[in-house]
C-alpha cells in the first residue's frame, strides 16, 4: 500500500525500469472532445538499433473503453536521426494522417483533463496507489493486479478502483481484462491517472514493458472507467 502523502493536488510517485537496449516511447496527451466522450493520445520514439523515428496516435471512446473505428494511425520513417534528435515530428505526421478522425470526434488538443496521479523515473512502481483529489474531496484507491507472462503469451492485468466521495459513500469499479494476454508484454505499470474534463470518467495510462530481440521496450496504452 502506498503511503498517504502530504496534501498536494497531484500525487507523485517514482519508478525505475531496467531498460537494457530496446527503446522507450514518450507519451503525448492529445486531448478530449468537449463532451469528454473521446480521448486522443500518442506515443513516439526512435528505434534503438536503426535510429529511425516512429509514432502512433489513437482515439479512444471513453464510455466504451475501446478504440473508435479507424482511430489508430501509425507512421515510421527510414530516415536516420542524428544523435540527440527528437522524434516528435513523427507525431505531427501521424496527426496529419488522422485529421479526418480528429475533426469527426471533435478532439480539442487543449482539453487534456486534470492529472490526479503521475509516475516518474525513480523507485519501483507500486501495485496499489491511494490519494485524494482536493478539488472534489474524493479519495481514490487503485490496485493493479497482473499475471506474469507464460511462455509466448504475455502478461495480463486488471484494475480495481475504489472511489470514496466527500460524503463518505464508497463506489467500486473495474477496468482491464485479466484474461487478455498481450504477446511480448512482460509487465504493466500505472503511469498516469487523468480525470476527464467533465469529471465523470478516469483515464489510466498504462505503461507496458515489452521484450523483443532488441531488449526491453516501453510502450503505452489506456484504460477508461466511468465514475458517475
Amino acid at each position: 500500500m502506498a503511503k498517504r502523502l502530504a496534501p498536494i493536488g497531484v500525487l507523485i510517485l517514482l519508478v525505475t525500469f531496467a531498460a537494457s537496449a530496446g527503446d522507450i516511447a514518450r507519451f503525448v496527451n492529445l486531448g478530449f472532445s468537449p463532451d469528454s466522450r473521446y480521448f486522443m493520445f500518442g506515443q513516439y520514439g526512435i528505434l534503438e538499433k536503426a535510429s529511425t523515428p516512429w509514432a502512433d496516435v489513437s482515439i479512444v471512446d471513453v464510455k466504451a473503453n475501446a478504440f473508435v473505428p479507424r482511430g489508430i494511425h501509425k507512421v515510421s520513417s527510414s530516415r536516420q536521426l542524428d544523435p540527440g534528435s527528437d522524434a516528435i515530428g513523427a507525431v505531427f505526421d501521424a496527426l496529419e494522417e488522422s485529421r479526418v478522425q480528429v475533426a469527426q470526434h471533435r478532439i480539442h488538443h487543449l482539453l487534456t483533463g486534470r492529472m490526479l496521479y503521475i509516475l516518474v523515473d525513480g523507485t519501483p512502481a507500486p501495485d496499489t496507489v491511494d490519494f485524494r483529489d482536493f478539488q472534489t474531496g474524493r479519495s481514490y484507491d487503485v490496485t493493479l493486479t497482473q499475471s506474469p507472462a507464460a511462455g509466448e503469451a504475455g502478461a495480463s492485468y486488471s484494475l480495481a478502483i475504489s472511489v470514496t466521495e466527500k460524503d463518505g459513500k464508497v463506489r467500486a469499479y473495474k477496468a482491464g481484462d485479466p484474461s487478455l494476454r498481450r504477446p511480448g508484454v512482460k509487465a504493466y505499470h500505472m503511469k498516469e491517472i487523468l480525470l476527464a474534463p467533465d469529471g465523470a470518467s478516469l483515464v489510466f495510462l498504462i505503461q507496458k514493458e515489452e521484450q523483443d530481440s532488441r531488449g526491453n521496450n516501453i510502450r503505452y496504452m489506456v484504460e477508461t472507467a466511468g465514475i458517475n
